[in-house]
């Protein structure tokens, strides 16, 4: 399968179209159906694949950081037959395993952005629904603030992968429809297992949806909608332009961008990722980092980090362990950090930070081992240091090794690591690391911008184990060759099951379930074998299934 581009712009959308007057965007949901990413299928009916969500993932950081002025999104078609039928079927068929499961991570953690925005930057998405809206299509408007639904006899809503498809709904749909939208049980079981969705007055009854309307009521409750829910001013907001990330690839195994570096050993099974702490300019006030734009350090190396998860997750299959490690200075990079607290009422400031916890959400969400390697030379500090606590285990070198002119390692925790970044259980990293110990965290609290060597971070708990130069390279090789060996199917299950302590909350019971239970189905010969749903649909004959309850 070629290699997926996750680096696209307005120019280049070949689905969605950008409307802006004043404050309001109306974003148009409209597929080429010619224009599929990975396969021979039509995208008919407004279904998409990943190609779709990979615009609508940078249409939501445009309308963050290119028109943060705007407070009102509208999501509608701009097909006149259906809003979207979701995910498309033939697609799905077509896709290897792994694809179908990395896609509905991928949608998800995209539907979980339009969640954040009306918190987070005053951004109230409303979908106005006209036609079906089916599966991914719905999954869509779910993620809203407010669904409109057309009265017409024909407009509908519907999750209908069950009965269809013999698969679930592949980004949360059921955890949204009984957690978001406190749909009943049994009347979320009915709407599940309905081939033909749920029309007007029954899905507003249900919950389904928010408000319906006649057309010919449509602009006067459009209007009411606004009226009621839309508060916040963004007018003061001034954008940004975001230019294409600076991206050179050497070859297959060595990708270079401006902040950091990615570098393959295909023969042990894994890639490496080198941040690289900025040079220091002199910045005086909140305007000299505005003027900086996109090449603002904490803005490209967020946009560039994001792209090498996204690459390693869909193009790089086998390679089974992510190791992190940096260069530079940690006094430069509490330089960087204390700016996201100096300037925190900015709303670039604001954006850029939010960016940093979507990425390093994707980090926690990469089904691969994450290991961090704090090196002599490293710059593990504040905001970057949350690394650390996203990896499944951080190895850490003792002293100044010899043959090297670089310093001795150091760590460094800044007020970034203390409730400023939440993981998808609603609390920080250390205070999943150290659960139900509060004082631990008072502790920690206390060695804010202190730089700890690897004793220091052991002991504290910080670090899993520190060698020195004798014993560091065996070590680290160890550990990387029996991670290698380990079944990677048993390694998905053990660090999904282990990242994550603490509160269940609705994110995580959408990846858990998503981890669990749709990787199994889609593995499933029901769902994909050749007697299966997904290859039967459309054929006019009925699929064969294994009766056994596992």
């Amino acid at each position: 399968m070629k290699k997926i581009d996750f680096n696209v712009n307005p120019k280049s959308y070949k689905h969605w179209k950008i409307e802006i007057e004043k404050n309001i965007c109306n974003l148009i949901f409209n597929v080429d159906e010619d224009k599929g990413l990975i396969g021979d299928y039509k995208l008919k009916l407004n279904s998409y694949d990943l190609g779709v969500d990979i615009e609508l993932y940078d249409v939501l950081q445009r309308l963050r950081f290119e028109y943060p002025f705007v407070n009102l999104i509208i999501i509608k078609s701009g097909n006149e037959r259906a809003f979207s039928a979701g995910a498309n079927i033939k697609m799905l068929a077509e896709a290897s395993h792994a694809h179908k499961v990395n896609f509905c991570k991928y949608t998800n953690e995209t539907r979980n952005f339009i969640e954040s925005s009306l918190l987070e930057s005053g951004q109230y998405f409303i979908c106005s629904i006209e036609g079906v809206c089916a599966g991914g299509g719905y999954e869509l408007a779910l993620s809203c603030d407010h669904i409109l639904l057309l009265d017409d006899g024909s407009s509908s809503v519907s999750l209908p992968e069950v009965p269809l498809l013999a698969v679930l709904p592949g980004t949360g749909g059921l955890t949204r429809v009984t957690d978001k939208r406190k749909v009943r049980k049994d009347l979320a079981d009915v709407f599940c297992t309905m081939e033909e969705g749920v029309k007007a007055q029954k899905a507003q009854e249900w919950k389904l949806v928010d408000t319906i309307t006649k057309k010919s009521n449509y602009n006067e409750t459009l209007t009411k909608i606004i009226e009621q829910n839309v508060k916040n001013d963004n007018s003061s907001k001034k954008g940004i332009i975001l230019n294409e990330i600076n991206k050179q690839i050497i070859n297959e195994d060595h990708i270079k961008y401006t902040t950091v570096e990615l570098l393959i050993d295909r023969s042990k099974k894994n890639a490496k990722i080198v941040i690289k702490s900025p040079e220091l300019l002199k910045i005086d006030d909140e305007n000299d980092i505005i003027k900086q734009g996109d090449q603002f350090w904490l803005l490209r190396c967020a946009r560039e980090l994001d792209d090498i998860l996204l690459h390693l997750r869909f193009n790089e299959l086998d390679l089974g362990v992510i190791i992190f490690s940096s260069q530079g200075s940690v006094a430069d990079i509490l330089f960087y950090d204390n700016l996201l607290h100096e300037y925190s009422s900015n709303w670039f400031i604001k954006e850029i930070k939010h960016l940093w916890n979507r990425t390093l959400k994707r980090i926690d969400l990469t089904s691969r081992s994450l290991v961090t390697l704090i090196e002599p030379g490293s710059c593990f500090g504040g905001f970057l240091s949350e690394i650390i606590f996203a990896s499944d285990r951080a190895y850490m070198a003792e002293g100044v090794f010899d043959d090297s002119n670089d310093p001795e390692a150091k760590i460094a925790l800044s007020k970034s690591n203390f409730n400023f970044f939440k993981m998808s259980n609603g609390i920080t990293r250390l205070e999943t690391r150290f659960l139900n110990e509060s004082e631990k965290i008072k502790e920690l609290e206390n060695e804010i911008c202190k730089e700890l060597d690897s004793q220091m971070a052991v002991n504290m708990g910080l670090v899993t184990f520190s060698f020195d130069d004798i014993d560091w390279e065996d070590e680290v090789r160890i550990f990387l060759e029996e991670r290698s060996s380990f079944s990677p199917d048993s390694m998905t299950g053990l660090e999904a099951n282990l990242r994550f302590a603490g509160p269940e909350t609705m994110e995580t019971k959408i990846f858990g379930r998503l981890t669990a239970w749709q990787n199994w189905i889609f593995q499933r010969p029901n769902a994909v074998g050749e007697e299966g749903a997904l290859k039967k649909y459309g054929s006019g004959n009925r699929s064969k299934f294994n009766w056994e309850r596992v």
